[in-house]
């Protein structure tokens, strides 16, 4: 989930002569940081749901909030770069996810379930500036021609931030062992509010050096003196008007592609925040949230290494034959962990992670193929779709609750079937801008 709103279609069509790799390495630093606390939305979930005593689509109003934002604020944050530059919103992006990573603090003193998805929101506030600004900027630090290959870097440092944080999550904020139900349905008001205050307080210390490290990247963003490069800066487009929306509508395989990103991100996330409950179950892992938490890097891990693997690959093989390719293994795959029980379930659905990698830049670039001066809308509206992390975790989460989270993840397969459609049939150009 790394390619984001290029509001300036001409953005990639011009660039430096050669590569800034210095400059290149202080962007892909925040390529991480967003991925890394994405990812950790995944160890908050059950963290959350066993303190305040929520069913599986309250705890997935986590996701909802988080990945709404990127529905809500893509457009104001693309006119921020407008205003301010690409370096200013950096800045800003960062200086807000650290003042939402403080208000964790009080969150959890208080504690509150809406304080968090307070904090949550602003969080993603700040994410969507950052990929609204840093996405942009690298594909014109070097030459046009290699500019889908930054963007595969940086997509992988992002994948390397997924997998660092569910172990980074288990050690702090699944540090203790949740009680269980029966135990705290039995407690009196006060010795309940003690235990969900002590519970809370594992995510102070995390949080807090997250809130820390966000200032100190900010000001270095900050000091860092950028290159400066034509193509890097915003420009101003006229508004195209109804006949320019009406004409982008009817670009089949981009329509279609909105419904692609949407249902990719919803399963993804879906799959992913509830790998902790899922491995936890009695006849899956049987294991404590601690050690599922850990199982729940490989998930992340494997999406980085095919990202590598899926670089090489598409040199040779055309994008929509891939995408339809893996969309169909990562349907057997859930559908293997859905009639299994044991490490064969765990695993099965572990793999998906290495399938879903080269989904996004598929389905985005295959969307965007051939809409010329449309590409800045076009793509604008594949952002808005990443709303599907909010929207398909939130329903899997009231499958879960009624039918239990093994046969919930027919949702996702569901998915996975429109996706090798859209790789197969639903990308290719019918008509032209």
């Amino acid at each position: 989930m790394a390619i984001t709103n290029v509001s300036q279609s001409s953005v990639a069509s011009s660039g430096a002569a050669t590569t800034n790799k210095t400059a290149m390495a202080v962007v892909t630093t925040l390529f991480f940081v967003w991925g890394f606390l994405t990812c950790l939305n995944d160890i908050l979930i059950p963290h959350l749901k066993a303190i305040f005593d929520l069913n599986y689509a309250e705890a997935m109003l986590v996701q909802f909030v988080f990945f709404s934002g990127y529905f809500i604020f893509a457009v104001p944050a693309g006119k921020l770069v407008e205003w301010i530059g690409y370096k200013r919103t950096m800045v800003l992006g960062l200086s807000i996810m650290a003042a939402a990573a403080f208000l964790f603090l009080p969150a959890a003193s208080v504690p509150a379930f809406s304080w968090f998805l307070a904090a949550l929101i602003i969080l993603a506030i700040g994410i969507t500036s950052l990929q609204v600004s840093a996405n942009p900027y690298v594909s014109v630090l070097g030459p046009p021609a290699t500019a889908s290959s930054r963007l595969n870097l940086t997509q992988a440092f992002n994948s390397l931030g997924t997998f660092v944080a569910p172990y980074f999550g288990s050690l702090f904020i699944l540090s203790t062992v949740a009680k269980k139900q029966s135990e705290i349905s039995q407690m009196s008001p006060d010795v309940l509010h003690a235990y969900r205050l002590h519970e809370a307080a594992t995510v102070k210390f995390p949080y807090l050096l997250i809130g820390v490290a966000l200032i100190v990247l900010a000001i270095a963003i900050a000091a860092f003196k950028f290159p400066v490069i034509a193509a890097a800066e915003p420009v101003k487009h006229a508004d195209a008007g109804t006949k320019s929306s009406l004409r982008l509508w009817k670009q089949r395989h981009l329509v279609l592609g909105v419904v692609g990103i949407f249902v990719y991100v919803g399963a993804e996330v879906a799959i992913g925040s509830f790998l902790v409950n899922y491995f936890s179950q009695p006849n899956i892992g049987a294991m404590t949230e601690k050690t599922a938490a850990v199982y729940v890097s490989f998930y992340w891990g494997f999406a980085m290494i095919g990202r590598f693997i899926g670089a090489a690959i598409l040199q040779k093989m055309k994008a929509g034959n891939l995408l339809g390719i893996v969309a169909i293994v990562a349907c057997a795959l859930v559908v293997t962990s859905m009639l299994t029980f044991g490490h064969l379930a765990m695993w099965s659905i572990i793999l998906v992670g290495l399938f879903n990698s080269v989904m996004f830049p598929s389905i985005f670039t295959l969307g965007i193929a051939g809409l010329g001066p449309l590409t800045g809308e076009g793509s604008g509206l594949l952002v808005a779709a990443i709303v599907g992390g909010a929207i398909i975790p939130v329903i899997e989460g009231a499958l879960a609750d009624r039918i239990g989270i093994h046969h919930a993840f027919i949702l996702p397969v569901l998915c996975y079937i429109y996706i090798a459609f859209y790789g197969f049939r639903g990308s290719r150009q019918t008509v032209s801008t």
